[in-house]
């Protein structure tokens, strides 16, 4: 009896062709998993932190400042963070800075007054910021360039499927232990999942990539292209924006709104998920369209968000205003994929790292000009956040070429 073969009703696709489709290269799976997993642990208690410093005793001043602290960290420490990366490697510069951002969660818990929050802080960017540029680095190194786009898609998604999540497991824990006790546990578990990554990203295998010639600062500022230059001059436009208010979120939808800690969350959680939705949409759609549309939409959401939170007056009106800010991630992963193509493979790192000092440096005076705007109404500052924004906008309509952005 003659055996008839067994056809299936529908044929998986096959596993190389998913990871090609995705991007998932080994050491991009590696980056993206640790950052998966450092942000689980952060968004725990992350979105919290100025309501915690002011339970320990920190005015509305210092709130600002600590923002305000936070931008010159992400700035000062970039370029450092790119060029021991460039110098010694990808594998082990993330593993320094998750090793001092760990040191930096233990002194949030250990903390007896705000005070010592600027000493965390310090140790926590070192994971934030300093390993940033590296993280580029890495897609830069290991993806040609039709598939960078996507790697950042990917790498955008595990970092900010945590801050879907976290928050509102984090505003959960406030709510039934207190923000003391809710904000420490989460740091507990931060210290935990810090553990972790660090046998992730020991699987990083990337080669070192020596220049011709020793670049000092100065000569990676040189390698940058005009197009460069511009998008950076409208992205410090635009963090402006955000950094203006960014801090004040919590404290304006909890003490002015009127909402409570675990609807917080929610709502952060609205903005991620609305972020998560739109991004391999608009990756495939920025490389058949050009990424330039894409660009303008990710600024005009960031100009609009803070109006359409100071329009709100109830819970229901701010989860519309969130997924007007979750959509201020619409062109992030082609932005990203931007500057990677334009710099130069040797100075990969160190470029990325000095677009990101120079963008940091600009805008760290930002939150505290937002803290003290707040003193003549809660509203102002961001109505002057989205005005400083539609400026960023115009820039980059007016000065970065279809063909560089598409």
């Amino acid at each position: 009896m003659t055996r008839l073969p067994v056809v299936p009703l529908l044929e998986a696709p096959s596993r190389p062709r998913l990871v090609d489709t995705l991007a998932l290269e080994r050491n991009v799976v590696a980056v993206s998993a640790s950052m998966f997993l450092m942000g689980l642990g952060e968004n725990l208690w992350r979105r919290f932190l100025p309501k915690y410093l002011e339970l320990l005793g920190a005015p509305i001043v210092a709130i600002g400042l600590f923002g305000t602290t936070e931008d010159f960290l992400d700035g000062v420490y970039q370029y450092p963070g790119g060029w021991f990366a460039d110098r010694f490697g990808r594998r082990r510069a993330l593993l320094a800075f998750i090793t001092l951002a760990a040191i930096g969660y233990a002194v949030f818990l250990a903390a007896p007054s705000w005070r010592y929050g600027f000493l965390g802080l310090v140790f926590v960017m070192a994971w934030t910021s300093m390993a940033s540029p590296t993280l580029f680095a890495v897609v830069g190194d290991s993806l040609p360039t039709h598939r960078r786009t996507m790697g950042f898609t990917v790498q955008s998604v595990l970092r900010r499927v945590p801050i879907a999540v976290a928050p509102t497991l984090g505003g959960m824990a406030v709510a039934t232990f207190g923000l003391r006790t809710g904000i420490r546990l989460g740091l507990v578990i931060s210290i935990v999942l810090a553990a972790v990554t660090v046998s992730v990203v020991a699987r990083i295998r990337i080669p070192i990539l020596v220049e011709e010639a020793p670049t000092n600062i100065l000569g990676v500022w040189r390698s940058l292209p005009r197009p460069l230059r511009w998008l950076l001059a409208s992205d410090v436009f635009i963090r402006t924006c955000e950094g203006m208010v960014d801090v004040f979120l919590v404290l304006y939808a909890i003490n002015i709104v009127g909402i409570s800690s675990t609807q917080f969350g929610l709502l952060i959680a609205v903005q991620m998920t609305t972020a998560i939705l739109s991004y391999f949409p608009a990756a495939r759609l920025a490389d058949r369209t050009g990424r330039k549309p894409f660009v303008v939409a990710t600024f005009l959401a960031f100009s609009l968000f803070p109006v359409a939170v100071v329009a709100s007056a109830s819970f229901g009106a701010l989860v519309l205003a969130f997924i007007v800010g979750g959509l201020r991630e619409l062109g992030e992963p082609a932005r990203k994929a931007l500057i990677v193509d334009l710099v130069q493979p040797p100075l990969r790192a160190r470029s990325v790292g000095l677009y990101y000092l120079i963008r940091s440096i600009a805008i760290a005076p930002a939150a505290f000009i937002g803290g003290l705007l707040w003193q003549l109404s809660p509203s102002v500052p961001f109505f002057v956040a989205a005005a400083i924004g539609l400026a960023g906008t115009l820039v980059f309509v007016a000065t970065v070429d279809e063909q560089y952005a598409g």
